[in-house]
């Protein structure tokens, strides 16, 4: 499991460098709230790519925390998203994008569809399946998936204090 994790990470790095050159590329640092058969709390890091703000693309590691029969325990979260909005030259229609993506663990996989304001606030609901049988300190992490994401784009960070 760990070489399978290491070549995705290694993967995701190398694509990152080439869509790089096609598409503009944000970093952004993300904490939030999931609810995956129980209540995790989330911090990680994803890439946005755009080459304009009608379909934004972004990519993204993070690690969910939380307790599980009264222990804590860490899970590694990769994820996937399209952002999508065909409203066009309406910069107000651009506050709001609808949501497809899928999130991964080494317990469960789980698509998603949501909503996004702005790219920075996301709301998210989907249904998880856990891969085989795999536990999180004995319970099973399959059924409804909810996310409540904040986005904050390191752009905006450097620049408030600078």
């Amino acid at each position: 499991m760990n070489f399978r994790f290491t070549i995705t990470i290694i993967v995701f790095f190398i694509s990152t460098s080439i869509v790089k050159a096609q598409y503009t590329m944000h970093k952004m640092l993300n904490v939030g709230y999931v609810y995956q058969n129980q209540t995790f709390g989330e911090v990680g890091g994803k890439l946005l790519f755009l080459k304009n703000d009608d379909v934004i693309y972004r990519a993204g590691i993070s690690a969910l925390m939380g307790s599980t029969h009264s222990e804590f325990a860490i899970m590694p979260k990769l994820q996937a998203d399209v952002l999508l909005n065909f409203e066009k030259n309406v910069d107000f229609y651009h506050s709001y994008y609808f949501l497809v993506g899928a999130e991964g663990t080494n317990k469960y996989i789980a698509p998603k569809v949501g909503i996004s304001l702005f790219g920075i606030v996301d709301l998210t609901g989907g249904y998880a399946f856990s891969l085989g049988e795999a536990k999180l300190n004995g319970k099973e992490l399959k059924g409804l998936n909810i996310n409540f994401t904040l986005n904050v784009p390191l752009v905006f960070l450097h620049d408030k204090f600078k």
